[in-house]
């Protein structure tokens, strides 16, 4: 069993690898300022980022503030996140988020993982997302579908669980290094190692990958 030494030794050459190939690596959710990215990031569930920056290209020209979330109609708001899927619920979170923001925060945007949680709709993942995004702090590492899928493969970590898998990748990467080291990943996913067809016999990280060794002995 590979010890946690060269686990690490491994994820920090992996790490390199992908900031080298990917050297614009970053949230792809379209937004300008923290409340967009909280409403992206509320609607990228079970959805995919693509999808979501379509929507919102509409929806911020026509809610711009805290307040304008807050007032609108319900059902009209539900209307306009349709597209992304489970837009009921998703248009509570957003509405219900803003408004406690406004009267629990005075209308400042939380900037800690204790005070996003408080929102609705908002779990450690958003948190992580916002937090480093938008305030450059690396509190956690985000744990999506593509980082479980690659966390698994690059046998950084075989639970199950998202809060379990960042505490394993959180042992392996340097804090500083959290938020980027998830992007990386994600952007990696999205590129060469897709769920459906992995292209291991091009992959960048495919001689520090487990996985890859195997695909590429059957081939």
């Amino acid at each position: 069993m590979e010890s946690l030494r060269k686990k690490k030794e491994r994820a920090s050459q992996v790490y390199n690898i992908l900031k080298k190939t990917y050297p614009d690596a970053r949230c792809e959710l379209d937004h300008k300022n923290p409340i967009e990215l909280l409403v992206a990031t509320i609607l990228s569930a079970q959805c995919t980022d693509k999808r979501v920056n379509i929507v919102t290209e509409k929806l911020f020209k026509k809610y711009r503030s805290l307040e304008d979330y807050a007032a609108a109609p319900l059902e009209d708001l539900q209307e306009d996140v349709r597209p992304t899927g489970f837009f009921r619920n998703k248009a509570k979170n957003i509405q219900e988020a803003c408004q406690i923001i406004l009267d629990k925060f005075g209308g400042r945007f939380p900037d800690t993982m204790e005070t996003l949680t408080q929102l609705s709709g908002v779990g450690r993942k958003t948190a992580n997302v916002i937090l480093g995004t938008v305030f450059g702090k690396n509190e956690g590492v985000v744990v999506d579908t593509h980082v479980i899928r690659l966390s698994g493969l690059l046998d950084f970590s075989q639970k199950a669980n998202p809060e379990k898998i960042e505490q394993d990748l959180m042992k392996l990467t340097p804090q500083e290094d959290w938020s980027l080291f998830s992007h990386l990943l994600v952007w990696h996913g999205r590129r060469r190692c897709k769920a459906r067809k992995p292209d291991c016999q091009n992959c960048e990280v495919s001689a520090l990958c487990p996985a890859g060794h195997q695909r590429l002995r059957i081939f």
